[in-house]
């Protein structure tokens, strides 16, 4: 007996009769929405051990999966392990919310507002559910509400993350909006940390802006990183890059690292912290600071407006990697972009086994006057 494939409103009709409904998509689809009343099942699950979810072979079963294609050929499967009464519906979920039947979520899941705002993330196995319920858990600290920041926090909070710390002690100025597109017209004046808020959460109410309108120092550093997944340097000057890469190799926090010039970019990830002896830390890089006339800051020498948005979406990328665990992260690489060319070069990066701050069995030296350090660079 061949299997029976049935419109939507067919096994709707034959779901409300008591016939079992089984959705064989993987749990990271099912979370978008399932046919109401289906059980979830995954369709590599059910054939592993179908006696386990459907012990009765002669009990009427009903397959659905996205577009009908997997649920068929689950019925086929099952057809040859003895089951004698099965039917696919045919164009699957897709059909069955088209034709307007009702839907719902798998039981415990959260509210709709989170599965329609990450459905796309939803779909992808490698963050489902599990992954954006650990980006909602996770908090990042942003250094800098500027060209590399506005970029970086706008994808982070659009991606969930669930608490953005953003340290900035200036203001929105005229000269900032060419890059800086966090903030607005009508905010020139406004703490840039207030101007980002209000941006962020128009876009994501669900993420939560904590604004601090500061200068990261070495006073304060250690509060700032409190609870903190991963770092990411949006400064502008050597000081707090210093200081940034210390307080992390102290605390164990990855730093997500940009800096711009002119036309050309760089990033890298430095996590000495929580492997001395295996991954660079920024010191390693850059074991003493250039001298000033040598690197000077946008304002000085100007930079592409686009840039801080090529890096800084960089750098979100390396912070999302790191909240999920996913592919590699750019530790032990640096990655330089040229606009002018549109090249991207790679250098490899190792730990400096002398490194004063993340040499392995070496003890923290204690911050230092970065002020002074970088003056006398």
């Amino acid at each position: 007996m061949g299997i029976q494939e049935l419109t939507p409103a067919q096994a709707r009709q034959r779901q409300q009769q008591g016939v079992r409904l089984i959705d064989v998509r993987e749990a990271h689809e099912r979370v978008t929405g399932m046919a109401e009343g289906a059980d979830g099942i995954d369709r590599a699950a059910l054939e592993e051990a179908p006696q386990r979810h459907a012990p009765d072979r002669d009990a009427p079963l009903l397959l659905i999966c996205q577009t009908g294609r997997r649920s068929m050929v689950a019925a086929e499967t099952l057809a040859t392990l003895g089951y004698t009464d099965l039917a696919s519906v045919a164009g699957g979920t897709s059909a069955w919310q088209a034709a307007g039947l009702p839907t719902a979520l798998p039981d415990g899941e959260i509210d709709l507002d989170f599965h329609d705002r990450y459905s796309r993330h939803l779909k992808l196995p490698e963050i489902g559910l599990a992954g954006q319920q650990r980006l909602a858990e996770a908090t990042v600290l942003l250094i800098g509400a500027g060209g590399l920041g506005s970029p970086a926090a706008y994808y982070l909070a659009a991606a969930g993350v669930g608490t953005l710390r953003i340290a900035d002690d200036d203001v929105v100025d005229r000269s900032n909006l060419q890059r800086q597109i966090l903030h607005a017209e009508d905010r020139i004046g406004q703490p840039k940390v207030a101007s980002a808020a209000a941006t962020l959460t128009g876009l994501n109410p669900r993420t939560r802006i904590d604004a601090v309108a500061e200068r990261v120092s070495s006073a304060n550093v250690d509060r700032l990183l409190d609870g903190v997944d991963v770092v990411l340097d949006g400064a502008d000057n050597f000081p707090v890059r210093y200081l940034l890469n210390d307080a992390c190799v102290l605390h164990g926090v990855p730093l997500v690292y940009g800096a711009v010039h002119r036309f050309e970019g760089q990033v890298s990830v430095f996590d000495a912290g929580r492997a001395r002896g295996e991954r660079p830390c920024y010191r390693c890089l850059f074991p003493e600071p250039p001298p000033p006339e040598a690197a000077p800051n946008c304002s000085e020498v100007g930079v592409l407006g686009v840039l801080p948005g090529v890096i800084g979406l960089l750098q979100a990328t390396e912070v999302l990697k790191l909240l999920l665990g996913l592919g590699e992260p750019l530790s032990g690489r640096l990655l330089q972009f040229d606009a002018l060319r549109l090249q991207f070069r790679q250098t490899r990066l190792a730990p400096d086994p002398d490194c004063p701050v993340c040499a392995e069995g070496r003890p923290f030296p204690g911050y230092i006057d970065y002020a002074a350090f970088c003056a006398a660079g």
